[in-house]
């Protein structure tokens, strides 16, 4: 469910921002830092954009592949996957290549973020959209509050860290530093929302998207898609998607 949530919702927010910044019918070029199993590289060449997938994870680099070579030759031949760190961006690219850069879910990994998004932004062409997804700082206390952890909860609201479901001690970020960032780079933020408003918590069997009637996900995809647009819902969302274009 969190899964089928996010890349859901991802994709329908990345699909509107793409048609209001470019010609109905144009193929971009998109690099995806971070792109671990190719889920949204994958959708986007189906959608005939020409994609680079930039990741430092040997196993996931393998899934990808694996996941790539199931598609037809045609979108095979629109992808190409690079073996290397999000920090080196400049390493394996020269300034201005892409109209999209995609960064999602690895900020959290990164110790000093500005620095990375710095990078990221200078990969843009004039006009190109950068979309970042990372998890809500300002947020921090809802998972542990709703599953009645009133200690932890309370102990997220003064730490930006937090502890991953895969037990791993990462870290959060919180909109307005990410705004007045993405204002210093000359790649200002253009849209914001909020992603996993009400599926966050959920856990066991009610986790499983197979089990549930098609239309009972589509309704929940389309709750989650209405307060993931919409105040004060948004700003709880476990996770942040922040589009930002270059100047």
């Amino acid at each position: 469910m969190r899964d089928t949530v996010r890349q859901e919702l991802v994709a329908r927010q990345l699909d509107e921002q793409i048609s209001a910044r470019f010609p109905v019918g144009r193929r971009l070029a998109v690099l995806d830092v971070g792109m671990g199993q190719g889920t949204q590289a994958l959708r986007l060449a189906r959608a005939g954009h020409k994609v680079t997938g930039l990741e430092s994870d040997p196993d996931m680099l393998v899934a990808a592949r694996e996941a790539l070579a199931g598609e037809p030759e045609g979108i095979r031949e629109r992808v190409r996957l690079v073996e290397g760190d999000g920090l080196e961006t400049g390493v394996h690219f020269l300034p201005g290549s892409f109209d999209v850069v995609l960064c999602h879910g690895v900020l959290m990994y990164v110790e000093e973020p500005d620095a990375m998004v710095a990078g990221l932004a200078r990969m843009l062409a004039p006009g190109g959209l950068l979309s970042l997804l990372v998890r809500n700082a300002d947020a921090l206390a809802m998972r542990p509050g709703l599953a009645g952890d009133w200690a932890g909860a309370l102990a997220a609201f003064d730490s930006a860290a937090y502890t991953s479901r895969l037990g791993l001690r990462v870290r959060a970020d919180r909109l307005d530093a990410l705004t007045s960032t993405l204002a210093g780079i000359a790649a200002p933020l253009r849209a914001w929302y909020g992603v996993r408003v009400f599926t966050d918590n959920i856990e066991g069997a009610a986790n499983e998207t197979s089990r549930l009637p098609a239309e009972e996900l589509e309704r929940i995809l389309a709750l989650e898609d209405r307060a993931g647009r919409t105040d004060p819902y948004r700003r709880v969302a476990a996770l942040l998607h922040l589009c930002g274009m270059r100047g």
